[in-house]
């Protein structure tokens, strides 16, 4: 034994932000300190197979992968993965704590952390409740705004109406929000399925393409002359946050070509706004994280008037990016916390959440 904590890295899986996931999973892996811990790189494949660590790197490098599949077992006396062989199961290695660089369905939404849970593995980020009100657009701004948390105006629309009522929909869309306006997958990231909206002569394939991605559609009003502002979440019950970023698309809006395709897209850290305004960003992604019950981190997104200075919180993703261009650490690495220290302080936060899960009664005597 090393004495290392064996830190699973979980990415890829069945979602439109598999690539972004993989990219996140090569800089997590690169900066932990391997010192402290004994990696164990866990591929899921676009199918949603497992596989194990040797042929994860396949994943990595390639993109795609052939192998014997491996999986977690919701026993919480094993703790590690196992190979499947014909007819039978073979321990394969014991995890720690699990780091899921898994962005979207399957990884994001709190069904990656209920397997977790239920196998009694520490893991990075949210807990099941907050990763999936996180997830889903439409749940999470209902419950922005019942904490006062002020976001845009939005409708949700399920697909089958949208099926049965295409007209009504865009109606309802029109009366409400008007043009232009964001059409969206209310459960998914990366800007993967985002139309900007103009008129009615775009709304169609708007809504159909979100509608491909989810059974739920979101359609957002466009926030107008606004500055694109992120603000870095840390900690668990007495969160912290980074300096802001703003961000300077090179696109019309910041669609997934402009975060991962373009380079001219700009990321201004700290962003330069003025300290009240500074001061309500940070404030409004603490209250954020913490209405939303999440833990360990989040990345909360705004939208800040750039005549009124009004602050409108957008989303928070609880699992944020981690690429080599993503703002979520290198806002920390501006407030003070490199690559890998932040790593270190997740873990931390992850192990400390276990232990107090750990701690809870499980059996109940009356009297």
């Amino acid at each position: 034994m090393s004495g290392k904590l064996r830190v699973g890295v979980l990415f890829g899986g069945r979602s439109g932000e598999h690539e972004v996931s993989l990219m996140s999973a090569r800089s997590v892996m690169s900066a932990l300190d391997r010192d402290k811990y004994d990696v164990v790189p866990i591929g899921i494949t676009k199918e949603g197979r497992w596989l194990p660590p040797g042929d994860t790197t396949l994943l990595l490098q390639a993109g795609s992968a052939q192998a014997a599949p491996v999986a977690i077992v919701p026993d919480p006396q094993e703790r590690g993965l196992v190979t499947w062989q014909p007819g039978q199961a073979s321990a394969d290695s014991k995890l720690d704590v699990v780091i899921p660089a898994l962005h979207g369905p399957y990884g994001e939404d709190g069904t990656i952390q209920g397997l977790l849970e239920l196998v009694g593995v520490a893991y990075v980020g949210a807990g099941v409740l907050g990763s999936a009100l996180g997830m889903d657009k439409a749940v999470m701004k209902a419950v922005l705004r019942h904490h006062g948390i002020p976001t845009v105006d939005f409708l949700a629309f399920k697909r089958k109406e949208l099926d049965q009522d295409p007209t009504g929909v865009v109606g309802r869309v029109e009366d409400a929000l008007g043009y232009p306006c964001f059409v969206k997958p209310a459960n998914l990231g990366s800007s993967v399925g985002i139309s900007k909206v103009h008129g009615r002569g775009e709304m169609d394939a708007a809504l159909s393409l979100a509608a491909s991605y989810d059974r739920k559609i979101i359609v957002e009003r466009a926030a107008e002359d606004c500055r694109e502002v992120e603000c870095a979440v840390l900690g668990n019950d007495e969160p912290v946050a980074s300096v802001p970023a703003e961000i300077v698309p090179c696109h019309e809006f910041y669609d997934y070509a402009a975060k991962y395709l373009d380079d001219a897209s700009q990321v201004i850290i700290p962003a330069d706004l003025p300290l009240g305004i500074v001061q309500e960003v940070q404030r409004l992604a603490v209250a954020a994280f913490l209405a939303l019950d999440c833990a360990g981190m989040a990345r909360v997104d705004f939208f800040v008037g750039r005549a009124d200075g009004r602050v409108l919180v957008n989303e928070i993703n609880t699992i944020p990016g981690f690429t080599r261009i993503s703002a979520y650490p290198k806002m920390w690495g501006a407030s003070g916390l490199t690559m890998t220290a932040l790593l270190d302080r997740l873990i931390e936060l992850a192990l400390e959440r276990q232990a107090e899960r750990a701690s809870l009664r499980t059996t109940y005597e009356p009297g």
